[in-house]
């Protein structure tokens, strides 16, 4: 029996639908690839579009280039059939046409392993919901702390020269004026004029 996490590995993203390749559904359930799809074929109205469906070219070259074997004809490079994609439904609609005790057994596996490969996913988009929020967060801290450093930074500068009067002192030319007013009063004083 294979392990959750080697069938995990054989799990692929093909039109946004996590989905394992007939071939490697053959080898897991341990019947040869010819036999699944036959019967697929002879069994199609148990597969609609959202259970199964057959690979473009481009899309079974990508497949082929996602996975560690490389299975082509060598003389042309090209498919002689164009394989099958199973979704988790689909892989247990095979598991129940095979109708071998292996394949029932190793059905619960793919289920698992489809199951594991949500909660994965699920779990990915949590975080990167996580992260955003943090970043917006973070984003509307820096505008903050912009403001606030906008509103300290006149604070911390020296302070401009005052362009006021000065207060309580004479000017120069007004106290020479006053001296010798008083002098002149005291004179007065001193001959008795005044």
């Amino acid at each position: 029996m294979l392990p959750v996490e080697a069938i995990s590995e054989k799990i692929l993203t093909i039109r946004g639908k996590k989905v394992i390749l007939a071939s490697d559904l053959a080898e897991v359930y341990g019947v040869a690839a010819k036999a699944l799809n036959q019967a697929v074929k002879r069994n199609a109205a148990r597969f609609p579009s959202d259970f199964a469906f057959q690979l473009t070219r481009e899309e079974a070259r990508a497949a082929t280039r996602l996975r560690s074997q490389f299975v082509t004809l060598k003389r042309g490079q090209h498919f002689k059939y164009l394989p099958h994609a199973f979704t988790e439904h689909g892989a247990i609609m095979a598991a129940t046409l095979l109708n071998s005790p292996e394949a029932i057994q190793i059905s619960v596996f793919v289920v698992r392993a489809f199951v594991k490969m949500r909660e994965a996913l699920i779990s990915r988009s949590e975080l990167e919901r996580r992260l955003l929020r943090i970043e917006n967060v973070l984003l509307a801290h820096d505008e903050s702390i912009r403001e606030l450093y906008d509103q300290i930074r006149p604070l911390l500068l020296p302070p401009a020269e005052p362009t006021r009067k000065k207060i309580g002192f004479v000017s120069e030319p007004a106290a020479k004026y006053w001296k010798t007013k008083i002098r002149g009063m005291r004179k007065q004083i001193c001959d008795g004029n005044l």
